[in-house]
């Protein structure tokens, strides 16, 4: 079985697939100072919670943007599973050619996204994820990674708001039924919603401009269920994709 796990900066997701086939996955909060045998423990339970077990795991790729968690990681995988993981970066095979003027640039993650969008959706393809930045990511028809753009993600926005307006106090992020607020925490709710989804309408609508054609717009991310269904522009969602995407790496250079 294949372990593929993508390091995010505020959440990490784990998925354990049986071929083809993804048989489980979870996503967990990202813990910058877990050690190797933390990890282990975690992933241990995890494994238990579906029967099964660390032995059950004969590979194991990682796409990570927080460089601590990459090297627990990968002292897990040769401490305890005795394997040699695949570490997504400079040097991996993906298959498709990064059009960026640095491609060390570009986060392993939205490299592993445009790998999956490509593969199961064609091209050209739009990608939007929602994580702790808000990432738009561009695949030409050919296949090309061609960039994007970087906002801040929903909660370090809501949380910068929080922070430095002394008298307004948090709120659940969901979306509310109406856009003028009648209180206080339907006007947040309304403003950082709704600003969120026209943010991605207005940045995915001119990357389409510029990119011609018809491009599919692919969302996922943990928030995107929540945000995708009030976009226009957005065409598909897919909560497995950087899993998928990781998959397919495994798979090119195996």
């Amino acid at each position: 079985m294949l372990l593929a796990v993508d390091v995010g900066n505020t959440q990490t997701v784990f998925g354990v697939f049986d071929g083809d086939e993804l048989n489980c996955n979870w996503r967990i909060s990202t813990n910058k100072e877990e050690t190797a045998d933390e990890l282990t423990v975690t992933i241990a339970n995890l494994l238990n919670l579906h029967g099964l077990k660390l032995k059950d795991i004969d590979a194991i790729i990682i796409s990570s943007v927080v460089p601590h968690c990459t090297a627990s990681l990968n002292e897990m995988a040769k401490s305890i599973f005795k394997l040699e993981a695949i570490i997504v970066g400079p040097g991996t095979k993906t298959g498709i050619p990064i059009l960026y003027d640095n491609p060390h640039e570009v986060g392993a993650d939205r490299i592993v996204n445009a790998v999956a969008a490509y593969e199961f959706y064609g091209g050209p393809v739009i990608v939007v994820d929602f994580g702790t930045a808000t990432t738009f990511d561009a695949i030409s028809s050919k296949g090309e990674y061609l960039g994007g753009a970087i906002a801040p993600g929903i909660e370090i926005s809501a949380e910068a708001l929080f922070g430095m307006a002394a008298k307004l106090s948090r709120v659940d992020l969901k979306v509310p039924s109406k856009t003028i607020g009648k209180n206080t925490t339907e006007s947040l709710q309304s403003g950082i919603m709704f600003g969120v989804v026209g943010q991605v309408d207005k940045i995915v609508t001119s990357i389409k401009n510029e990119l011609k054609g018809s491009p599919t717009v692919v969302a996922t991310g943990g928030l995107a269920s929540l945000i995708a269904g009030e976009c226009k522009i957005i065409d598909e969602v897919s909560s497995d994709l950087t899993l998928l995407g990781l998959k397919k790496i495994y798979e090119i250079n195996c």
